[in-house]
């Protein structure tokens, strides 16, 4: 994957939302892609309970072109696009051809480039939408559509009524069409789910490497969501071909990773080893806490699910045939378990990720010019983590890292 990419992306971080409101916190395109995909999977777990089947890759896929969309046309506002599409076909499309074009060249995976090249088709309706994905579409925009409305709600307290009325009223009407997902309804109406996703927002409150200033400043949810990205990615450079079900719990486990924080907060890493049993005392602790504050908000059908994706979260892992969890080797991923059965997850995989982006959070800061002696001992720890020529998952992580500084 290559640099110029992985910059492109972070730059998600510094894209600023509803600039044009009094706005209490800081609301960047990062953490909108990573409460969408929150919202989707709470969403898509009551479709797949009542018997629907999601595409979760096309799901994952589409997040992650929006967002280099959004990217590419951060200065064009979402109702300008739209009327462009309406009133302007002819314009749009060279639009979407001058996006494409801004990645061609940053993607060194074709087939990547061609799926993103078809999502733009399908989107401006020059492509069909398969029959087997219309679920995960609809699935997809209802997550699209609530999190917007999450961010207005969150704004209306300290915006007057005039500036924020007719906003809220275009997509109350926006929202209608979703109305028939049991999920939604149970968002809307602030059930069980509303008060889990209520916790999990709470991770967009909060700032990593809290003790420095840093630019950009980067919050807990918004890292979660670039670290499932950059697990995505990953991935796809490996030479093996992955199941299903390995892409897919790949993606939620790295999202999902910093959950238990959400209801215990960023204990920074210097605190966590400031002691040799401290980070297993710190781990205990936040067990005991997410059981006791997050898991009574999970449904029964997805809760299960978390905890595999939130317990030993860095470990290569799988489900055996009595539902353990177990420890294995990435060839043994690779050889034995590669199967949806054993619900494969690369958990490695998910920690280079999350390196990686704490990487990029010292370093892009200090290239600014916004420095401390916190962000250039992170970086150097960082980069000091892995041995020269030690493979990963497949990966060089040290030559990697290196790249980026």
């Amino acid at each position: 994957m290559k640099k110029e990419l992985v910059l492109k992306i972070f730059e998600a971080f510094s894209i600023q939302r509803w600039n044009d409101l009094v706005r209490p916190f800081e609301l960047v395109e990062m953490d909108k892609a990573a409460e969408k995909m929150i919202l989707a999977y709470v969403i898509g777990k009551f479709e797949e309970n009542r018997g629907v089947k999601i595409d979760w890759i096309w799901i994952i896929n589409a997040s992650l072109f929006d967002l280099l969309k959004k990217i590419a046309l951060c200065d064009i506002k979402a109702p300008v696009q739209q009327m462009l599409k309406k009133e302007f076909p002819d314009e749009y499309m060279r639009l979407n051809e001058w996006v494409l074009n801004q990645y061609k060249l940053l993607m060194n995976d074709d087939e990547l480039f061609s799926q993103f090249t078809l999502y733009i088709g399908q989107k401006a309706g020059s492509f069909e939408i398969p029959d087997e994905a219309k679920s995960a579409v609809h699935v997809y925009n209802a997550a699209h559509k609530f999190s917007t409305i999450r961010e207005l709600q969150m704004l209306s307290v300290v915006n007057e009524r005039e500036r924020i009325e007719k906003i809220e009223k275009d997509l109350q009407s926006e929202i209608q069409p979703y109305l028939d997902l049991p999920g939604l309804q149970m968002l809307i109406n602030h059930q069980k789910a509303f008060d889990l996703v209520m916790k999990i927002e709470q991770l967009r409150f909060q700032t990593r490497w809290n003790q420095t200033p840093r630019v950009p400043k980067t919050s807990v949810l918004g890292h979660s969501y670039f670290v499932a990205i950059m697990t995505l990615l990953l991935g796809r450079e490996s030479k093996q071909k992955k199941c299903q079900k390995r892409i897919i719990n790949n993606f939620f486990s790295a999202l999902f990773h910093d959950l238990p924080e959400s209801v215990t907060r960023d204990i920074i890493s210097p605190v966590k080893q400031a002691t040799d049993e401290l980070p297993f005392v710190v781990k205990n602790i936040e067990n005991k806490i997410v059981s006791k504050e997050l898991l009574p908000l999970m449904e029964d059908f997805f809760k299960d699910e978390i905890i595999y994706y939130t317990s030993e979260e860095f470990s290569n892992r799988i489900k055996n045939s009595n539902n353990e969890t177990i420890e294995v080797s990435y060839e043994e991923l690779n050889e034995k378990y590669n199967s949806d059965e054993y619900s494969p997850i690369d958990g490695k995989l998910v920690r280079i990720s999350d390196h990686l982006s704490a990487l990029l959070e010292a370093t892009i800061s200090i290239n600014h010019g916004i420095t401390s002696s916190h962000l250039v001992t992170g970086r150097d720890s960082l980069l000091n983590h892995y041995a020269k020529n030690k493979i990963i998952n497949e990966i060089d992580v040290y030559k990697y890292f290196n790249e980026f500084v």
